[in-house]
C-alpha cells in the first residue's frame, strides 16, 4: 500500500474518531510500528494532525478558553515551576511587560526585592504587584472579564508609548507549523505589540499548550523563547524551530 493510500485511511479514522492509537493503525493498515511512526511523523509535518504517546489526535482550531478563575486552579505546580525559571532571566532595572494570565501571576513573588519596572495589562495582577512593593503601571483598556485582562484600542496605544527589555507573555497554543495563538483577536493584539516593542521575548507554557492552535496568530516560533515545565516532551518539530527553556 502506498503511503498516499494509508495517508487517506490514517485521516479517516482521525475524522470519525479524533484519535487513534499506533496499534489500531498497524491492525487497519497492516504494517509495521516503524512505518506508522514514519506516516505520523509526516502528516504532522503537514498541519494534519498532532503526535501524543502512542497514536495521533486530529488538529483542529480550539474556541473554548477556561476563565481565569478556572486556569487559577489548574496545573498549578507546573505554572510555579515555570514562573520559577523566568525569574532567574529577570535583571536589576529591567522594564519588563507582565502579560494577563495566571502563569504570568505565578511570576509575581519571584520578583520582590528587586530593582524593576513592570507594566501589565492583567488586572489581577495588580494587587500582587502592589503586595509586593514592585514599581507597577497598569494599562488602560477595555476589561475582558473572562480572563481579567485589558484590551482594545486603549490598551494598544498605551503600549505603542514603551518599551521593554523583556516581555513575559501567556500562550494558548504552540505549534510547530501555526507557531504561537490565542483564542482572542484583541488578546493577540496586546501580545503582538509587547513582542514587537521588547528586547527579548519569553513565552510562558505548561505541557498542555503544545500541539494546540487557536484563531488569532501571535507570532511564529522563533520569535520567543519558550519557557516549560517539561522539555521531555516538546515535539521535535517544536524543537527544531523554537529555543526552549526549562527542566
Amino acid at each position: 500500500m502506498l503511503f498516499e493510500e494509508r495517508a487517506k485511511l490514517i485521516i479517516e479514522q482521525l475524522e470519525e474518531k479524533n484519535t487513534v492509537s499506533n496499534k489500531e493503525l498497524i491492525k487497519l493498515l497492516n504494517v509495521s510500528e516503524a512505518t506508522i511512526r514514519r506516516d505520523l511523523d509526516v502528516l504532522e509535518e503537514e498541519g494534519i494532525l498532532n503526535r501524543v504517546h502512542g497514536g495521533a489526535v486530529l488538529k483542529k482550531i480550539e474556541v473554548k478558553e477556561d476563565t481565569a478563575e478556572e486556569k487559577f486552579v489548574s496545573r498549578i505546580k507546573e505554572k510555579k515551576q515555570i514562573a520559577k525559571i523566568a525569574s532567574i532571566l529577570v535583571e536589576e532595572k529591567d522594564f519588563i511587560f507582565l502579560d494577563a494570565g495566571t502563569t504570568t501571576f505565578e511570576l509575581i513573588p519571584y520578583l520582590q526585592d528587586k530593582n524593576i519596572t513592570v507594566v501589565t495589562n492583567g488586572l489581577m495582577h495588580l494587587e500582587e504587584l502592589m503586595k509586593y512593593n514592585i514599581n507597577s503601571y497598569l494599562i488602560g483598556g477595555y476589561i475582558k472579564k473572562s480572563t481579567k485582562a485589558l484590551v482594545g484600542s486603549i490598551a494598544l496605544n498605551n503600549l505603542k508609548a514603551v518599551n521593554f527589555s523583556k516581555a513575559f507573555i501567556g500562550i494558548n497554543g504552540i505549534d510547530s507549523k501555526y507557531g504561537f495563538t490565542t483564542p482572542d483577536v484583541e488578546e493577540a493584539n496586546i501580545k503582538i505589540k509587547a513582542i514587537e516593542n521588547s528586547l527579548k521575548a519569553y513565552i510562558l507554557a505548561d505541557e498542555s499548550k503544545f500541539g494546540k492552535v487557536y484563531f488569532s496568530k501571535i507570532a511564529e516560533l522563533d520569535q520567543g523563547t519558550i519557557i516549560t515545565n517539561d522539555r521531555s516532551k516538546v515535539s521535535d518539530e517544536i524543537k527544531k524551530k523554537a529555543k526552549i527553556l526549562g527542566v
